[in-house]
């Protein structure tokens, strides 16, 4: 097949000027508010070895952009942010700073179908706390996750909570063993309640148990999760209890509408291992990020200690900020060969002033017309027409 000379890789973007300028803006805003939060900006290699990063991942082997390096090692282009950091954070540098507070705003890969129609490349922004395994690290994440849209005037923006390891408890409490549970959970992942309600007719839950089985997927506060939880259950009750602390901790902080508590809520990403979460708000199709407690993931770079974060998806927050008008105060200063001393000279003027110039000899554009009609003033020297 003959590749065109204007064609991309599938599921690669060209930015063009003006989302370019909304992303650095985004940046900008958002990495502002990140360190404002005691958070430590950082950045990770591009590529990472399979054999670490990549077999960890929560990110599919088939989604993976993998290469040789010049050792014959195979290498991948990072799939996701907490994985690279999760390395970072276990080195010694940092092991000794625990604690640790790290943010970034980054580029990932994931290799996509071509029926797909998706990015295969995006940037992520976010934050991961390292090395506290307490609720009032939960609620800082989600709190910073919030004040982030907020800032960027996403009013509408919804959190998702759900609590993967509870959610354990309470199904095996119904009997499933491991396999059967993993059956649920892809259920619950992909949200198809017919499909569920199917596959419980299928599972060794007794027929009395049933109804409130499948009532697993319709709660919305937490209070509604009291009915499943086992008060004999001292693992069961304590993470109860820290919910309803963080639901406390939230509606204190403003969150008390922007909140839905579900239980049957759980991530693709496998690595998560208490509370999760999925943001999303009005205008949007698809989530703008998520986040969790990830405890698990840190046991693989062999440190035992709690860890908790979230990704936003730069892609998504662009589709939903409001759009600022680009006829701005722009100004452009065309002038011919005898002219060049003076545009000058007025365009370091009026750049003194605070006005955005563009300087163009005039000659060298083939369309006058069409190309001034993109700034607000047009400043035609002398002789230029």
């Amino acid at each position: 097949m003959t590749i065109q000379m204007f064609e991309k890789p599938l599921g690669m973007r060209d930015d063009f000027p003006f989302i370019a300028k909304k992303k650095a803006e985004l940046r900008t805003n958002g990495t502002s508010i990140i360190q404002q939060a005691g958070y430590d900006l950082l950045q990770t290699p591009t590529l990472e070895y399979y054999e670490t990063i990549g077999k960890i991942s929560a990110i599919a082997d088939n989604a993976l952009f993998k290469l040789l390096d010049s050792q014959g090692e195979t290498l991948v282009l990072r799939p996701d942010m907490t994985s690279p950091i999760a390395r970072v954070a276990a080195s010694k540098l940092l092991k000794e700073k625990m604690p640790v507070r790290l943010g970034y705003y980054s580029n990932v890969f994931r290799a996509q179908k071509r029926e797909g129609g998706r990015p295969a490349e995006f940037e992520q922004m976010g934050v991961e706390l390292i090395g506290d395994d307490s609720l009032y690290a939960d609620a800082e994440v989600i709190i910073l996750a919030w004040t982030i849209l907020k800032n960027l005037d996403i009013e509408s923006s919804r959190f998702v909570i759900g609590h993967t390891q509870l959610l354990q408890l309470i199904l095996e409490d119904f009997g499933l063993d491991q396999q059967q549970i993993e059956q649920v959970r892809s259920a619950f992942v992909s949200k198809n309640s017919v499909g569920f309600e199917s596959l419980v007719h299928q599972l060794p839950i007794e027929a009395s148990s049933r109804e409130s089985f499948i009532g697993l997927m319709s709660t919305s506060t937490v209070e509604e999760w009291q009915q499943w939880i086992d008060p004999h259950n001292a693992k069961q009750s304590s993470l109860f209890e820290d919910m309803k602390k963080l639901k406390t901790i939230l509606e204190r902080s403003g969150l008390a509408d922007a909140v839905t508590y579900d239980l049957s809520f759980n991530s693709h990403m496998t690595y998560y291992t208490g509370l999760v979460f999925e943001v999303y708000a009005t205008g949007s199709g698809f989530p703008l990020g998520n986040g969790g407690r990830y405890d698990g993931l840190m046991k693989q770079f062999g440190l035992e200690v709690g860890a908790t974060g979230f990704g936003l998806r730069v892609d998504r927050l662009l589709e939903l900020i409001s759009a600022v008008s680009e006829q701005q105060d722009h100004t452009l200063i065309l002038f011919d060969e005898q002219h060049e001393e003076r545009a000058y000279d007025e365009a370091q003027n009026l750049r003194q002033q605070g006005t955005r110039v563009t300087l163009q000899f005039a000659p060298a554009v083939m369309a006058l017309d069409e190309f001034s009609k993109h700034f607000s003033k047009v400043l035609r020297l002398e002789g230029v027409k």
